[in-house]
């Protein structure tokens, strides 16, 4: 009963730091980012792809499904066979926990492609909670403060 209670508290916090993605929409700011200057560029969007957007380097998933794992499996058997199932356990939580964590954080994006009027192309990825047709014009927003751009309707 005590491992059940611990494998189900594990996986409450690997669901709830699995949702700690930052945002890249066009339309959410952070606190720190609100009431900040952006310089703004025109363009015209000259593609758009999906993409993307994936949580950078985190093992939460996959230390979460081994622990899990190894915990659950460590149930099964006797002597060595207990040992084989645990090892086996934490290889195949390891691996779930991993594929549970990219689906949780992974974000749909657009990847844009817009030819500033400077003449300079550039390419921004991000959220798709906005769509954007080739041709179409368009305002990049670049901030001051931590050098990201985005994409908003003209």
């Amino acid at each position: 009963m005590q491992t059940i209670k611990i494998i189900i508290a594990l996986s409450i916090a690997i669901i709830l730091l699995g949702g700690c993605v930052p945002d890249r929409s066009t339309k959410i700011y952070t606190s720190g980012e609100a009431l900040q200057a952006e310089d703004v560029d025109e363009g015209v969007v000259e593609s758009t792809e999906p993409a993307t957007i994936r949580k950078d380097g985190t093992v939460i998933g996959t230390i979460g499904g081994a622990v899990i794992g190894g915990i659950a499996a460590s149930t099964l058997g006797g002597g060595k066979g207990r040992d084989i199932f645990t090892t086996g356990g934490i290889i195949l939580g390891s691996m779930l926990g991993d594929l549970f964590e990219k689906g949780v954080s992974d974000q749909n994006a657009f990847k844009i492609v817009v030819k500033l009027d400077s003449g300079q192309k550039i390419v921004v990825v991000q959220k798709a909670d906005v769509t954007f047709e080739k041709g179409e014009r368009v305002n990049v927003f670049s901030s001051r403060m931590n050098n990201t751009k985005r994409v908003s309707k003209f």
